[in-house]
């Protein structure tokens, strides 16, 4: 029974899956969705909704919340249903793994991989996150699968050895490849890859002619095409730009290739790390330095032309980036992305026990060990080789987290279930030289991928601070506070925990604790322009425009490109009596961001503060139309209309206002006065009326209704 053992596999992946979810279902981690999660949420909830087209060229990887609309649309938005359809796709991942591995090698080597793969506790982890790295493995596993049939099998010779069926299955690798590259980008090299082995492969049962070769390559690329072709034309019709995939290729690139790249993920602007953040910092940077709006392919190419003026100019230090993110890609510690292994440890007693036997560290020396116990195959096998190294230099190319080195997994699982299941012949058939230079390199390989480089406890406070950013988001700021606390506790000079405590005490209204707070940010960071930017809205809300004015001034030096440092500047400028340079900010907040309500506003009612008043009207007006759901900007624009002698314009304005905030007694009263200069005066003292009985004690309304009264 061909099919019982990977049954048996996948039987016991989803047992264990399933353990886990069930221990996670109590845990904070399980309900509040952070990074690239809450965007997924979003962007499927609004698949599900019917938007399936969208209104940009897409960003992100976009196969991962289409799977997700579809459970949702399917199921409604529920994602304890999301993690158990997930935990089924992880299991199937496993029992294909199986399937590859005993075409490949043998029926035991099958088992051992496709319960090692069951069993290995960051898969567990990732396949219970609402993150597309369940689809990259479970594709990764397939397209395995599948190449296990077009290579000669070493008891019978594979679909490549005939040409029956050979067109059908490279068009299907094909395809699985597309998909996959729709979740993970730099799976391209896969393609690459597999192209030069068609070229140069040998059957073990009859030669392949060039047009054979050629046939397979065509129908791979066929394959391939057949997937991304209706992404790029879609793209193409949204956004006339001509992306096969995203248009995140290029702020990736660099963030991997800069003078202060880390090897791992550093956001464009420090402490700006959420992934709502990337694509508009990568697009106001790049805008800014060029002096011109940007296409997304634009934005792409100045990041990409950045990060190759870095390696052009600075080989050394480039290399020695290199080497860092190749430790790092070998290194046991799982970097997280967003949450850390480590922190879902501490919910889930499966991940804690399978963290003693199935990780990183131990899983490399074993797939070594199969590479060394199976080169005699490497005839056959080199194409396993080749995926790995190249599969490992895309992810090098960029940079580094758990999860984008994950799909390796898969092909270190195959090596190392075979070297276990070969390894009790090889070492017979070893001398014993040849047993002690193998042990020798294991030790090295094992003591290199085992030296501690990242923090764990680093990666649980950044976890509890993501966490309470979610929460924050959601209006739970009493828990949210508890995480922060608790990120900075676990790491004192970590900053972002004590500038985003700050912006939930300010929205408790607690204005003296979120400075201290923001201070203890900038002194643990003194560079972070968020906390800079923030710290300045606080002292404004103070009363303190001198001191808000010097850290908007060190947050302009950060962060030049933000509409809204200049925007608060400007008003900072204003309070202060200084008309001509908060003027100025107030323009270069416009011209970054011509659709922002609050700077047209804000220049507007400077503008007018110095007797410009018809640039004034023409940035309130602007103001207006952007938001006109603002009462506030409605009531300067109309008091500026009204007194420039603009009655009827006025009076149209203020009725807006009074429809948007019924309750807002000055616009009442002002269009009382508007009224009564056309003649109205019933509906004027009824609008005063209506002021006073907003604003019993409303003095100037209270004057006018008895003129108005008067009058009649």
């Amino acid at each position: 029974m061909a099919w019982k053992q990977p049954a048996i596999v996948f039987v016991v992946a989803l047992v264990v899956r399933l353990a886990h979810l069930w221990q996670m279902r109590e845990s904070p981690f399980f309900s509040v969705l952070m990074g690239d999660s809450r965007s997924y949420d979003e962007w499927a909830r609004q698949i599900a909704a019917g938007d399936w087209l969208g209104t940009d060229v897409f960003y992100q990887a976009p196969l991962y919340p289409y799977f997700l609309g579809l459970i949702y649309s399917v199921f409604g938005r529920d994602l304890f249903t999301v993690r158990v359809c997930q935990a089924i796709v992880g299991a199937l991942s496993c029992a294909t793994l199986s399937l590859a591995a005993e075409r490949l090698f043998s029926r035991r080597v099958g088992l051992i991989a496709g319960v090692g793969l069951g069993l290995y506790a960051p898969a567990i982890f990732f396949d219970a996150l609402i993150q597309k790295t369940v689809l990259d493995v479970f594709l990764f596993c397939l397209a395995l699968f599948i190449l296990s049939r077009l290579v000669d099998s070493p008891h019978e010779h594979g679909i490549g050895a005939n040409t029956s069926g050979r067109a059908l299955g490279w068009m299907c690798l094909g395809i699985v490849l597309g998909a996959l590259i729709l979740t993970r980008e730099n799976a391209l090299v896969l393609v690459a890859v597999i192209l030069v082995w068609i070229a140069r492969r040998r059957s073990q049962s009859s030669p392949l002619s060039a047009r054979q070769r050629a046939i397979d390559a065509g129908a791979l690329v066929l394959g391939v095409a057949m997937v991304l072709m209706p992404v790029a034309a879609r793209n193409y019709v949204i956004g006339n730009q001509l992306l096969v995939t995203t248009s995140q290729f290029g702020p990736n690139f660099y963030i991997g290739n800069n003078p202060r790249a880390s090897g791992t993920y550093m956001s464009l602007r420090p402490g700006r790390g959420a992934p709502e953040y990337e694509r508009q910092d990568a697009t106001e940077l790049a805008q800014h330095a060029l002096g011109r709006r940007l296409t997304p392919s634009e934005v792409s190419n100045y990041w990409s032309s950045r990060a190759w003026d870095f390696i052009g100019t600075q080989p050394g230090a480039w290399l020695r980036l290199v080497g860092r993110k190749l430790a790092l890609l070998w290194n046991a510690d799982e970097m997280l992305d967003t949450e850390s292994q480590e922190s879902h440890a501490e919910w889930s007693a499966v991940l804690r026990v399978g963290e003693w036997f199935g990780h990183f560290g131990l899983l490399v020396p074993l797939a070594l060990l199969g590479v060394i116990a199976t080169w005699h195959e490497r005839s056959r096998l080199w194409i396993l080789y080749a995926m790995t190294i190249a599969y490992a230099a895309s992810v090098v190319a960029f940079y580094v987290f758990a999860r984008y080195r994950f799909p390796l997994v898969p092909l270190l699982m195959l090596f190392a279930a075979a070297g276990l299941s070969a390894l009790p012949a090889r070492v017979a058939a070893w001398s014993p030289v040849q047993r002690a230079v193998v042990v020798a390199t294991l030790s090295v390989v094992a003591v290199f991928v085992n030296w501690p480089i990242l923090s764990t406890t680093m990666m649980r406070a950044v976890t509890e601070n993501n966490l309470a950013v979610a929460l924050q988001e959601d209006g739970q700021l009493d828990a949210a506070l508890g995480h922060y606390r608790r990120a900075a506790e676990l790491r004192v000079d970590y900053a972002p925990p004590y500038n985003n405590m700050g912006t939930a005490l300010r929205a408790q209204g607690r204005v003296d604790d979120a400075v201290a707070a923001y201070q203890r940010a900038l002194d643990t960071m003194p560079d972070y322009a968020d906390a800079h930017y923030n710290m300045a809205n606080a002292l404004l809300e103070q009363n303190r425009p001198l001191e808000a004015a010097d850290h908007l001034r060190i947050a302009r030096q950060l962060m030049p490109a933000s509409a809204g440092v200049h925007n608060n500047l400007g008003k900072a400028l204003a309070e202060q009596g200084r008309i001509e340079e908060a003027a100025g900010e107030l323009r270069e907040a416009v011209a970054l961001e011509p659709d922002s309500a609050k700077a047209h506003r804000n220049l507007g009612n400077v503008l007018a503060s110095r007797g410009d008043v018809s640039e004034a009207l023409a940035h309130l007006q602007r103001a207006f139309e952007i938001d006109p759901s603002d009462a506030e900007t409605g009531y300067d624009f109309g008091t500026l209309l009204l007194q420039g002698g603009r009655v009827d314009d006025a009076v149209s304005v203020f009725r807006a206002v009074v429809r948007v905030k019924p309750d807002y007694a000055e616009a009442h009263n002002n269009l009382g006065i508007a009224l009564s200069l056309q003649g109205r005066l019933p509906e004027a003292i009824d609008q005063f009326e209506q002021a006073l009985r907003l604003k019993p004690e409303f003095a100037d309304a209270q004057r006018n209704l008895e003129m108005a009264r008067r009058a009649r």
